[in-house]
């Protein structure tokens, strides 16, 4: 029992730690997918379904610990919650998202195999934590944290939804090319997608309470912030005409 506590949360550890890792590496190179896409990363994955096999693994391994082991905490409220946050995210994000790709980029193979070990590793390490081992007061429900975190986590999720189907309709049926993006979050910031799921992960944290949950924040944040920065200079450099008062991923600031 105290030995597998140790080692997820020597995992979470080491999340920090690769969160820093990236963040140094991606202030020299950008996040090698979509637009940034290089043949020297590997070769190139379709779209859809890079998304749906690498996504996949953050679904299924919660679902199998779920289904096929004896979970101690999955009684409680506090431990369903957080659970259901985990799942209502990678539902939409492996099984609905990927089949509503239009066209996209393809992914590199570097990209998508370290994708697949990040869904599973972090898969792993949440529902693991959330069914065995989270102990949470008997009204944490009720906590100031828990409710900010959850009403955070849930404007996250609709803002990260709305933004993708903005991005997917933005051409018409036969055209290519980009175009700027407008409507939802997208009037105040040009990584209003990544916005959307930093906040998610971020009430998520809060809520959790947790080692865990705060190193997948912190990791989801380095990671989606390098790519709203290097989108909105992108923008910037493409066309003229790009709406000066947006910003890259805060509103107002940043």
């Amino acid at each position: 029992y105290r030995e597998e506590l140790y080692i997820l949360d020597c995992m979470a550890y080491c999340m920090v730690f690769m969160a820093a890792c990236t963040f140094v590496t991606l202030l020299f190179e950008n996040v090698p997918y979509g637009r940034y896409a290089s043949s020297k990363y590997g070769f190139p994955v379709d779209a859809r379904f890079a998304w749906f096999v690498q996504e996949l693994p953050a679904f299924l391994v919660p679902v199998c610990l779920l289904v096929w082991t004896s979970c101690a905490k999955t009684s409680l409220l506090p431990n369903q919650l957080l659970i259901a946050m985990y799942l209502c995210h990678y539902v939409q994000r492996s099984l609905i998202y990927p089949f509503l790709i239009r066209g996209g980029k393809a992914t590199p193979f570097a990209s998508f195999a370290l994708a697949i070990v990040f869904c599973i590793y972090n898969g792993y390490m949440q529902i693991r934590y959330l069914s065995h081992y989270a102990e949470y007061p008997a009204h944490w429900v009720t906590h100031p944290c828990f409710i900010a975190g959850s009403v955070l986590w849930l404007v996250g999720w609709l803002v990260n939804v709305h933004s993708d189907h903005i991005l997917r309709n933005l051409r018409k049926p036969g055209e290519t090319g980009y175009k700027i993006p407008t409507g939802g979050m997208f009037e105040y910031v040009s990584g209003a997608n990544f916005l959307g799921e930093i906040t998610e992960w971020a009430g998520f944290a809060l809520a959790g309470h947790s080692v865990h949950s705060s190193a997948f924040a912190i990791f989801t944040t380095v990671v989606l912030a390098s790519r709203a920065v290097a989108h909105h200079k992108w923008y910037l450099a493409k066309f003229e005409d790009y709406p000066k008062s947006r910003k890259a991923l805060i509103p107002f600031l940043f």
